[in-house]
């Protein structure tokens, strides 16, 4: 389900972008904010739980978090959104001591079409594989990252990644 509604889209991104001012100590007040946005929705859509999750997680609720991301993966979250859930689930998860379920969840995602998301994917899974003690797979996930942004030493730190697994 998409939901088209760019006054909607507006004033979440607006929510977002003043996210800072709330400080921890507001956290319970901005969660208020997603909420109230979120209640315009209709039901069923898997943007609520996604917002929802975003707002958990980004006030240091990543076990509230998962949970939400799961549902809104369910619901049908698809498409850049549903590439941000992944990614951020699979963060919370990681957070919450299951870094083995980042790890299946985002391994796809080295697969999927290529985004403005690649780099943090990369970097989320080698997060996830270093809690687990593989951190030569996520040295060379990063490595890899980072060359694609290097003006010099693209090929060598390309192959010295490759190396690394």
């Amino acid at each position: 389900m998409k939901h088209d509604d760019q006054d909607w889209e507006d004033r979440v991104t607006a929510a977002w972008g003043s996210f800072d001012a709330y400080g921890e100590e507001g956290a319970a007040d901005f969660r208020a904010v997603i909420d109230a946005l979120v209640a315009e929705l209709p039901a069923g859509s898997p943007l609520g739980p996604f917002e929802r999750a975003c707002a958990w997680d980004s006030t240091g609720r990543s076990d509230l978090a998962v949970p939400l991301y799961r549902e809104a993966l369910a619901a049908g979250l698809d498409g850049y959104r549903g590439r941000r859930a992944r990614i951020q689930l699979s963060s919370s998860l990681r957070n919450i001591g299951r870094p083995e379920e980042g790890v299946e969840l985002l391994t796809p995602e080295l697969g999927a079409p290529s985004d403005e998301l690649d780099d943090a994917v990369r970097a989320t899974l080698a997060l996830c594989l270093s809690s687990l003690g593989r951190d030569r797979e996520g040295l060379a996930l990063v490595l890899e990252s980072l060359a694609a942004h290097l003006p010099r030493y693209r090929r060598s730190m390309t192959n010295y990644a490759r190396a690394l697994n």
